[in-house]
């Protein structure tokens, strides 16, 4: 166990079973790395946190793709292939995913992807923020199975 402080996009939606801890998926891309290289790796994190203001911030206030800046306590997987655990204790928003309409089509910033929303269409197209095609979801539940299938087949 460590404690951290990292900034990552937040990458799933907030879940809570009990209204007290709330779950989410956090993506981070290192500093360190070349960032003109859109191979780079980026590591997951599984993060909890019951601490009242973070689980408020995280439920209400942030959404899909904002940069987080979140502190906690680490700790690695017992299971190969699964993300480590990360147990915030505080979480800031860095930056908001920017929203950009062009006709009637919204353009969102989900961690290192784009997608596509189009009120005329249920089908959400997906592509890399470095302009690579990832595919198209049926509909915009299946927009995180395309995006972890596309990383599953895609390894840098």
């Amino acid at each position: 166990m460590s404690n951290v402080t990292l900034d990552g996009y937040i990458d799933t939606t907030p879940e809570t079973d009990t209204g007290i801890t709330v779950r989410f998926d956090l993506i981070h891309s290192p500093d360190h790395l070349d960032p003109t290289d859109p191979d780079a790796p980026e590591q997951l994190f599984a993060c909890t946190t019951d601490h009242p203001a973070a689980a408020e911030l995280v439920l209400h206030q942030a959404k899909l793709g904002d940069l987080l800046r979140v502190t906690g306590t680490l700790t690695e997987p017992d299971t190969p292939g699964t993300p480590p655990h990360l147990r915030v204790h505080t979480i800031d928003i860095v930056d908001v995913a920017p929203l950009t309409t062009i006709s009637g089509t919204v353009l969102e910033r989900y961690g290192n992807y784009v997608l596509v929303f189009d009120a005329h269409r249920n089908e959400v197209p997906v592509f890399t923020t470095a302009g690579h095609w990832v595919g198209e979801a049926t509909a915009p539940e299946g927009i995180g199975h395309l995006i972890r299938a596309f990383e599953n087949t895609n390894h840098p």
